[in-house]
């Protein structure tokens, strides 16, 4: 998958001996301070956080081990809200969040390290709307999606989006979410249930991201929400509108990056302050074309088209 890569290696290599200008997108600051001395005297990087971003997270350390052996980057998950607490209690050098920071977050991060934290755009994500492969539906409004979801919403069965379950599966709607310490949780509140709105209760909340697509590939009356990253050959992505009746659109590069799909969201990293020379130069790696090319390659998008 990654088979290009390698012949990239000098670009790294390179970015580590000098000021750390290029790769940073959209008139963000490249972090500084970086020396391929300094790569070889600090070689570890703790980088947790969201579960929407583990897998993508995962194949940029796997891809910069070979690149820069002497660095080793341990990336675990559970979710944006765990990234920060790591963030905050000093326990990581990298916060992976599928939302920005929260103002008193930020607040106890800078009373926390005497910094404010630093944050680098890295991504996007189209939030995908899954249901199970052989579910007829094909696309699915923002409204819909809010009476599916929102504590008193009028939609609670197939038979009321005209929809006939194959066999195998209940009319009765199962809904597939997360647990309230996602990113992806907040967001799709935010986004589809409305801020000031409840989940009904009953759905079946998850880890991750990864179980979210997996549980729905297992129940043909199910529909979630999960990373597009996550999709498998066990579930249909829904074209999304944001009014019913409106054109439709599938999550992609140019679909995201027009606004035209309606459910997008860009991917941070967060550090404790300006980012020590090792987590810099790997950032820096990652904003730059050779992690780029993996955001696109494991089904995120990419900086610029």
């Amino acid at each position: 998958m990654f088979e290009n890569l390698m012949n990239l290696k000098w670009v790294a290599i390179t970015a580590l001996a000098i000021p750390l200008a290029a790769g940073c997108k959209r008139g963000q600051k490249a972090p500084e301070g970086s020396s391929a001395q300094d790569v070889q005297a600090k070689q570890s990087i703790q980088n947790i956080g969201s579960d929407t971003m583990v897998n993508l997270a995962q194949a940029w350390a796997e891809q910069y081990a070979k690149v820069v052996p002497g660095v080793s980057i341990e990336v675990s998950g559970g979710g944006s809200g765990v990234g920060v607490a790591a963030l905050i209690n000093g326990t990581a050098q990298i916060a992976n969040c599928s939302r920005k920071l929260e103002p008193e977050e930020a607040e106890k991060a800078k009373k926390a390290n005497g910094k404010d934290p630093k944050e680098f755009l890295v991504g996007f994500d189209g939030l995908a709307v899954f249901v199970h492969k052989d579910n007829p539906l094909d696309q699915i409004s923002l409204e819909e999606l809010g009476e599916i979801y929102r504590e008193g919403g009028s939609i609670n069965k197939w038979s009321d989006l005209k929809v006939t379950v194959p066999s195998g599966g209940k009319d009765e709607i199962v809904r597939v979410s997360r647990q309230n310490n996602s990113g992806t949780y907040q967001y799709f509140r935010e986004t589809v249930v409305g801020k000031k709105k409840d989940f009904k209760s009953g759905s079946l909340d998850m880890n991750g991201s990864k179980e979210v697509v997996e549980l729905i590939a297992k129940t043909v009356g199910a529909i979630g929400y999960s990373g597009l990253g996550y999709a498998t050959a066990g579930v249909k992505i829904l074209k999304i509108s944001k009014v019913k009746g409106e054109l439709a659109v599938a999550p992609s590069i140019a679909a995201v990056h027009d606004k035209s799909y309606p459910i997008s969201r860009p991917l941070y990293m967060y550090t404790p302050g300006e980012p020590n020379a090792v987590t810099a130069a790997y950032i820096n790696w990652i904003m730059g074309d050779a992690g780029q090319k993996i955001v696109q390659e494991t089904g995120y998008i990419p900086l610029v088209k």
